[in-house]
């Protein structure tokens, strides 16, 4: 019987090429695009989860009050948490503190090699982590000062076949540094990454004892994690660390210094933590199971097309449906035999997705962002995810058809009397209104994405990022930095292509790192000290971004006390309690035991994305300061100027390597992860609705098949090819139109709670709504008219022949 029933479904299939096209490309590509969006879900859902204590692994994140009110929050807190918390705490089992370090120069004989990601870590790393070492002992590794531990790339590019173990690296500092361990490189999936891992003994010493920074309570930065005792529960112990933390806090409320400490889950971070000193820009949340709704609708939208063409094409299987009866077959077999025709179609139409995986796998890759490879093809998930797909595909997009056709009758099916139910014309309409819906509220949802980033991109900045030529802050030892600064400056000046250079802690398009609390005016109460970020720069840095002046002046050489000298924005004067900018001029503050003078103020200005809002910036005039190097240059002839930066600045840094990046393209990286996640709902809402379409055009050509008779005699009657047109497009325009009216609040609300996690962004206009209505009604039009027209224009002979 099974073998009669699929010789029955090939030939079904063979019979209506068309409809067998539709269904199992439709549901093809709805199947591949849902695992494609699986993939990346999983992908980002998976974070850290190779870690073996992952249950029992927390990182402490700090919230930071001036007064009562917070002010920052941290992913990293003060270096006191880690060993305060564990000697005050047994459900803490251990703990490790993480510093970051920068950029640093390694050399070792004639290699050099410059590292981005480096940290100082203690030796609890390997204990509480899986990050697996391939040569040293995970024990002892990071125990003594002066060693650390490199990933296996950095050995290979620095000691090639040469065993590491024991050699001695300069890293940029007075001792050169031991190396005891060489570790596999990070895995992809992981919220913290690094090319080297130096002792935390190595920063103690570095440090000295005379500051005691590892039991300091307002010194932060260190990133915290610990790892709990078995049966544990982190929010009891949360709630422990709050008088705890008050009372040793209470040495500091003169100052109006707080914090409390949460703990955040380690599988957790990537998706859930975007706090200041995260380790790597981190991924978002309800991004990612947006985009599993959307998968969820692609393939909801496939399987509702089967649903609707194997009911439409009902009538036309009829009397099988009446002989099998009267030859007796049963009510169960039959659905059976139509369930078995589902399984069928659904498995070619998986063997067609997975072609198509394997074809757009790297442009999905790109599109998105994401390391995806064609390994996913043997993980268990992935062949999971298929079976799961064909099991509930078969059966969700097989039973309802199989019910319907297994219940005609054969009396009134052999008497010719069979008529469609109203309850099945209006199910079919229900499930074509459900893909409309779906579609607007796609299309709704990825025009606001692409108009919130525009708005971002788009919007002016305050301060002029344009021809920034930026060089990475040098690391080779120089005699006199700033006398070697000085001489690169000079030197390049005189290239008339050069129009400034200026040196900053900061440059636009990244976090500033250094956050200072304790601050005030001098005589204040201390309980008025608040936070501010800081921005260190010479005499030019704000000339050279054209930061906009509101009151005062801005640094100058001809100011011999601008050393201490401080630059406040708007949003800093309002902070310190002045309601004008010119009210802050000439007025000194206490910054860490040091007296500075407001000499001027500036507008706000976006320091970073437009995802934060304006920060409380001060800008401090140090001549000598170390860090980014901006240059503004002239485009006209860009690789002959960058050769003459190149080469001064080997003249006069002669040990450092010239790294460097255009600041837009710095600053507009920023956005990466928004334009591709915009990418990644365009192209599935793209998929969506051409699924959507294919099965419209399948359902009409089906309707203008049973209504061609119809179509012949009105056309004899005298209706003309537009009446009939307009006949038929109503009917579709009434589904567009409910579907947009069940879409569009739900859009809206989507949309809205989407675009208040930015700080700037658009507003919620009709046009977000009118244009993707209008897109879905020509599309649902044009679907209609090509089959409608061909119809219309049929000679009624033909079409009334056999009557």
């Amino acid at each position: 019987m099974i073998k009669n029933y699929l010789l029955i479904a090939l030939r079904n299939l063979k019979k209506n090429k068309a409809f067998s096209f539709i269904n199992i490309t439709g549901l093809a590509i709805g199947m591949a695009a849902g695992l494609l969006i699986i993939q990346y879900v999983v992908f980002e859902l998976n974070y850290d989860n190779f870690h073996t204590k992952k249950e029992r692994i927390f990182r402490v994140s700090q919230d930071r009050f001036n007064n009562g009110k917070l002010s920052t929050q941290w992913a990293g807190g003060a270096f006191a948490v880690g060993s305060k918390l564990k000697a005050n705490f047994p459900e803490i089992e251990d703990f490790v503190k993480i510093l970051g370090n920068g950029s640093v120069l390694a050399t070792y004989q004639d290699q050099k090699l410059v590292m981005e990601k480096t940290y100082f870590a203690g030796n609890s790393f390997f204990n509480i982590f899986s990050y697996a070492l391939t040569a040293g002992d995970p024990k002892t590794a990071l125990l003594e000062p002066n060693t650390a531990v490199i990933t296996e790339t950095v050995a290979k590019k620095l000691f090639g076949k040469v065993n590491p173990i024991g050699k001695l690296v300069s890293f940029s500092y007075n001792e050169p540094i031991k190396i005891t361990g060489v570790m596999r490189d990070f895995p992809v999936n992981t919220h913290f990454k690094c090319d080297v891992l130096m002792s935390y003994s190595t920063f103690l010493k570095f440090v000295g004892p005379k500051n005691d920074i590892d039991n300091a309570w307002l010194n932060d930065g260190a990133l915290t994690y610990l790892l709990l005792k078995p049966g544990t529960d982190p929010k009891t112990l949360e709630a422990k660390f709050i008088p705890y933390i008050n009372k040793e806090y209470s040495q500091y409320k003169a100052n109006g210094e707080g914090a409390i400490y949460h703990l955040q889950p380690l599988t957790s971070i990537h998706l859930y933590s975007h706090l200041m000193l995260e380790a790597e820009p981190n991924g978002d949340g309800k991004s990612v199971y947006l985009l599993a709704g959307i998968a969820i609708f692609v393939i909801i939208i496939a399987w509702i097309n089967y649903i609707n063409l194997a009911t439409a094409r009902g009538i036309g299987r009829a009397k099988e449906v009446g002989v099998r009866k009267t030859l007796g077959s049963a009510k169960l077999q039959l659905v059976m035999q139509f369930l078995l025709e589902a399984m069928v179609l659904n498995g070619l139409a998986i063997l067609l997705a997975i072609g198509l995986i394997i074809v757009c796998l790297p442009l999905f890759a790109t599109l998105s962002g994401q390391y995806l490879s064609l390994t996913l093809l043997i993980a268990p998930a992935f062949w999971l995810a298929v079976i799961g797909l064909f099991i509930l595909g078969s059966f969700f997009s097989g039973f309802y058809p199989a019910i319907v056709l297994s219940a005609f009758k054969p009396v009134d099916v052999l008497k010719g009397k069979l008529t469609t139910s109203l309850k099945g014309i209006m199910l079919r309409k229900g499930m074509v209104v459900f893909q409309f819906s779906a579609s607007i509220f796609l299309l709704i949802g990825s025009l606001t994405v692409y108009r919130q980033v525009s708005f971002m991109e788009a919007q002016k900045l305050g301060i002029n990022i344009n021809q920034t030529l930026v060089i990475k802050p040098p690391l080779a030892k120089v005699d006199s930095f700033y006398r070697s600064m000085s001489g690169f400056k000079t030197e390049s000046l005189r290239d008339p292509a050069v129009k400034s250079v200026t040196v900053s802690t900061s440059v636009p398009g990244e976090p500033v790192q250094w956050n200072a609390g304790g601050i005030k005016l001098v005589g204040a109460p201390n309980t008025a000290a608040k936070q501010y970020r800081i921005i260190g720069g010479d005499y030019d840095y704000l000339k050279a971004y054209n930061a906009k002046l509101i009151a005062g002046r801005l640094f100058s050489k001809d100011y011999s006390t601008d050393p201490h000298a401080v630059v406040f924005n708007r949003k800093a004067v309002e902070q310190i309690g002045f309601t004008k900018p010119e009210q802050a001029l000439g007025k000194q503050i206490d910054f860490w035991g040091q007296v500075y003078t407001i000499t001027g103020v500036v507008e706000n200005y976006h320091q970073q994305s437009l995802h934060d809002a304006y920060d409380a910036l001060i800008i401090r005039c140090i001549p000598d300061v170390r860090g980014n190097v901006s240059v503004k240059v002239s485009t006209s002839n860009l690789p002959q100027t960058i050769a003459i930066l190149k080469a001064h600045w080997k003249e006069f840094f002669p040990g450092d390597e010239f790294n460097y990046f255009f600041l837009d393209q710095h600053f507009n990286e920023q956005y990466d992860a928004d334009k591709q996640f915009g990418q990644v709902f365009a192209a599935f809402t793209g998929i969506g609705i051409f699924v959507a379409c294919l099965g419209l055009f399948g359902l009409v050509s089906y309707t203008i098949v049973q209504r061609t008779k119809e179509i012949g005699i009105r056309k004899v009657l005298g209706s003309s090819v537009n009446g009939i047109l307009k006949l038929l497009y109503k009917d579709f325009a009434v589904l567009v139109i409910v579907a947009f009216l069940v879409s569009a609040p739900l859009a809206w609300y989507a949309s809205h709670q989407w675009l208040q996690t930015y700080a700037f962004r658009i507003n919620i206009t009709w046009s977000l709504f009118a244009a993707p209505f209008l897109i879905v009604l020509i599309i649902a039009f044009a679907t209609v008219s090509y089959l409608t027209v061909k119809a219309a224009l049929m000679n009624p002979v033909k079409s009334l022949r056999n009557d």
